[in-house]
C-alpha cells in the first residue's frame, strides 16, 4: 500500500475484478492443398513482364508461395498474389478457397503442397506433414485438404482437431466420389468423431473437360465459407445447415429423401438440390451413436467457441492466490461471459441460471486440490440444438366451441 505523510486527499487507481472474457474466432479456416512450382502467377504493380529484348522477365512476377510454409490469406487477390490464378497446377485448392471467401469466409491460412516427381500427385505423408504448419497458429478453427479423401489424410485431419493441446478446431471432410450410397462407400474406413463432419455429393461450379462435361471439385471449401457465413448471421450455435452453397450450380448424384434417410442416420451430410439451389441438407458430425450428446456440428463447435474463450480468458489466473476472493472473480467472469452466450440464443433456458452454472469453492477445491497448485472450475451449459425432425400433427376437426 502506498504510505501518506502529509494530509489531504488522495486518489488511487484500483484494478477491475471484472476481467471481460471475449469470445474467440470460430471461422478462420485452414487448407492444405497442391500447388505446382511452375504455375502462371501475376505481374508486380508497375511491371511488364518482359525485357527490353523482349524476352520473359522472371523477376517481374510474384513468386509463388513456398511449399510448407502457412501462408494468411485474406481474400481472393491475396491468393492469387501467392498461389497465382485458377489453372491447372492449383485448381482443386484455388476452386475451393474461391468458394469459401464467395461463401462469406473472411480470413483463412493455406500450406502449400508441391507435386512430386514429374507433376505426380503428392503423397499421403506430405499432406498430414502440411498439417503441423497450423499446429501454433491459435485462430484457426476449421480444417479442411479440399479433394483429399484417403482414410489416411481424412483420419489425420482428425487427429489433429482431436489433439489434447488443440481441441479448438473442426474438419471439414469430402465424402468419396462414389454412386454407391452408403456409408462405407462414402466415408471408407475413417473413423468416427465427433470433431469432424463428412459431405456428399461432389458439387458443380461451372468447370467442364474438352468434351464440355462437368469436372466437379469437393465441397468443403465452400462448405467451410458456409460455416462462416452462418458463423457471422447468426452465430456458432446456428447449424451451418438448410443453406445454399452459393457459385454450385449442380451436384454430381442427385440424392433423393427416401434415400437420404438412409445416409442421414449414418452421419453422412447429403448436399441436395431444392428449386434450383444447392443446399446443405444435414447438419451432423461423425461422433456415430455412442456419443449421441456431440450428434450435432453446432452443438460441438459451440463447445469448442466456449471452453477456447474461458481457457483464453481467465490466463490471468494463473499463479494467483489460490482462495475464495480468486473463486469469486472466478465465477463473476465467466458467469458474465456466459449470460452473453445465452442472450444471443445460443444456450436453452428462459432464465441465465436455467441456461448455465459456474462452481468455483470449497466443494470443489478442498484443501488436497489446492495443496496441489491446483484450482478448479465446474462449468455446466445447457446447450440448444437443431430441430432436424419438423413434426406437424394434423388432424380433422368438426369445428365448434372446444
Amino acid at each position: 500500500m502506498p504510505q501518506y505523510l502529509a494530509p489531504g486527499v488522495y486518489v488511487e487507481e484500483v484494478p477491475s475484478a471484472i476481467k471481460p472474457i471475449a469470445g474467440v474466432g470460430t471461422s478462420t479456416a485452414g487448407f492444405v492443398g497442391v500447388v505446382a512450382d511452375d504455375v502462371t502467377m501475376p505481374l508486380l504493380p508497375g511491371r511488364s513482364g518482359v525485357t527490353a529484348n523482349g524476352d520473359v522477365e522472371p523477376t517481374d512476377f510474384h513468386p509463388v508461395a513456398l511449399a510448407g510454409e502457412a501462408q494468411l490469406v485474406d481474400g481472393w487477390e491475396t491468393f492469387k498474389s501467392l498461389f497465382g490464378d485458377i489453372q491447372p497446377g492449383n485448381h482443386t485448392l484455388a476452386h475451393a478457397v474461391y468458394g469459401f471467401f464467395n461463401n462469406g469466409g473472411g480470413r483463412c491460412w493455406i500450406t502449400r503442397v508441391a507435386p512430386g516427381d514429374a507433376d505426380a500427385e503428392p503423397s499421403d505423408e506430405d499432406l498430414t506433414d502440411a498439417l503441423e504448419t497450423f499446429t501454433a497458429i491459435d485462430e484457426i478453427a476449421l480444417v479442411a485438404i479440399p479433394g483429399a479423401v484417403s482414410d489416411v489424410v481424412q483420419t489425420a485431419l482428425l487427429d489433429h482437431c482431436e489433439n489434447q493441446y488443440l481441441q479448438d478446431r473442426f474438419a471439414i471432410l469430402d465424402g468419396r466420389q462414389t454412386t454407391t450410397l452408403t456409408k462405407a462407400a462414402i466415408q471408407g474406413d475413417v473413423r468416427d468423431s465427433s470433431y469432424g463432419a463428412i459431405y456428399y455429393p461432389w458439387i458443380d461450379v461451372g468447370v467442364t473437360d474438352a468434351d464440355g462435361n462437368p469436372v466437379y471439385q469437393p465441397p468443403s471449401g465452400h462448405i467451410a465459407g458456409v460455416y462462416a457465413r452462418v458463423d457471422t448471421e447468426r452465430g456458432v450455435h446456428k447449424a451451418p445447415a438448410n443453406e445454399v452453397i452459393r457459385g454450385a450450380l449442380g451436384v454430381e448424384k442427385l440424392v433423393s429423401k427416401q434415400q437420404q434417410a438412409g445416409l442421414n442416420p449414418d452421419d453422412i451430410n447429403v448436399i441436395r438440390k431444392f428449386d434450383g439451389n444447392i443446399t446443405i441438407w444435414g447438419a451432423r458430425t461423425l461422433a456415430g451413436k455412442e456419443q449421441a450428446e456431440w450428434r450435432y456440428i453446432s452443438s460441438r463447435r459451440l463447445f469448442n467457441f466456449l471452453r477456447e474463450s474461458i481457457d483464453e480468458g481467465t490466463q490471468w489466473v494463473v499463479f494467483e492466490p489460490n482462495a475464495p476472493e480468486l473463486w469469486s472473480k472466478i465465477r463473476r467472469n465467466v458467469s458474465a461471459f456466459l449470460t452473453t452466450v445465452w442472450a444471443s440464443g445460443a444456450l436453452l433456458g428462459n432464465t441465465p441460471e436455467q441456461a448455465f452454472y459456474v462452481r468455483c469453492d470449497e466443494t470443489v477445491n478442498p484443501a488436497a486440490v489446492r495443496d496441489a497448485g491446483q484450482l478448479v472450475v465446474e462449468i455446466g451449459v445447457a446447450m440448444v440444438r437443431p430441430a432436424e425432425f419438423v413434426v406437424f400433427r394434423i388432424s380433422q376437426w368438426a369445428g365448434g366451441i372446444q
